[in-house]
């Protein structure tokens, strides 16, 4: 065993279909990588023969009968990394994305630091930014505001990176079988991450695009993963500043919430009361404004405070 600075590596790759790449993900894994942990989340091609045919000896092949999502491939490999005893379990994809030489970025991020989760981030990098396709920037662009709202760490962005390191001590920490299976895997990752105060680094590693195909369909993803985030948020707030510690935050998030509905409501009923060409006084258009304002500047002073709890 090899080991890198001390530790035990192992790293996940989740294939669906990729029998033309993965071998290439194996082939060019870093030396000081202990395991390989190919998850097939049931692909129909030759996926896994072909990762079983790896002269590899590092190579460990798990496959899905059922497909579970990418979420679900990179959870069964986590658990098999635990099994065999890793101390980081890192995650590059079977489309050959990731580029082992900066997989050390990422491991280096957990020993010299002392973070818990480390991730790429595409967006820091000026020149990888521009090879992004501009419908996956717009994209990930409302995404990563959506996940700063629900995970509550603000200063994360490219939460759908999927390039990640964590430890084994992080791994165990986290209750797997209640994360997102799908491509909200990563998002919601980040949310019950911060509900057990876990801190998280982004790490600057450029995007690499070859002739793979992404399954993400926007159209459905954004609708879709916004409402899970929106569940998830709700659900951080209750558990983390409401039943482990109650906090000023849900006070002002709760008053803040209604204030801001009764202004906008009552807004609503004086726009009707104008086209029914009612005449509208000035005392009554306050008594929509003034809820509006105050309910934002509590909102504004929860989001505020959670920013200042994000974990460091």
């Amino acid at each position: 065993m090899i080991m890198y600075r001390d530790n035990k590596v192992g790293v996940v790759v989740p294939a669906y279909n990729e029998e033309k790449l993965v071998g290439r993900v194996i082939k060019t894994m870093p030396s000081f990588v202990d395991w390989i942990i190919v998850v097939d989340d049931a692909s129909t091609d030759q996926t896994s023969r072909i990762a079983e045919s790896s002269l590899d000896n590092r190579v460990t092949v798990i496959r899905h009968n059922i497909n579970q999502g990418v979420g679900g491939a990179i959870l069964t490999g986590h658990k098999k990394a635990l099994e065999l005893g890793v101390d980081i379990s890192a995650v590059m994809a079977g489309d050959a994305q990731m580029d082992p030489q900066y997989l050390p970025l990422l491991l280096n991020a957990l020993i010299d630091e002392d973070y818990d989760y480390a991730k790429g981030n595409r967006f820091l990098l000026r020149d990888s930014l521009k090879k992004m396709p501009k419908i996956r920037v717009l994209g990930n662009a409302m995404l990563t505001f959506f996940t700063k709202v629900a995970s509550g760490y603000w200063h994360i962005f490219d939460p759908q990176n999927g390039y990640t390191a964590i430890k084994a001590s992080v791994l165990e920490n986290l209750e797997v079988d209640k994360i997102s299976r799908r491509y909200e895997f990563e998002n919601d990752m980040l949310v019950n991450l911060n509900m057990r105060n876990h801190r998280v680094k982004d790490v600057a590693i450029p995007a690499s695009y070859g002739n793979e195909k992404s399954g993400i369909r926007l159209r459905s993803f954004i609708p879709r993963t916004s409402l899970i985030l929106m569940q998830r948020f709700l659900k951080r707030i209750i558990e983390k500043y409401v039943l482990r510690n109650f906090h000023p935050i849900a006070l002002l998030l709760c008053s803040g919430m209604v204030t801001f509905l009764i202004g906008f409501l009552f807004g609503l009923y004086i726009i009707y009361l104008r086209l029914q060409t009612s005449i509208i006084s000035t005392g009554t258009v306050m008594l929509s404004v003034l809820p509006l304002i105050i309910g934002f500047q509590l909102l504004l002073a929860a989001f505020v405070l959670d920013i200042i709890e994000t974990p460091k």
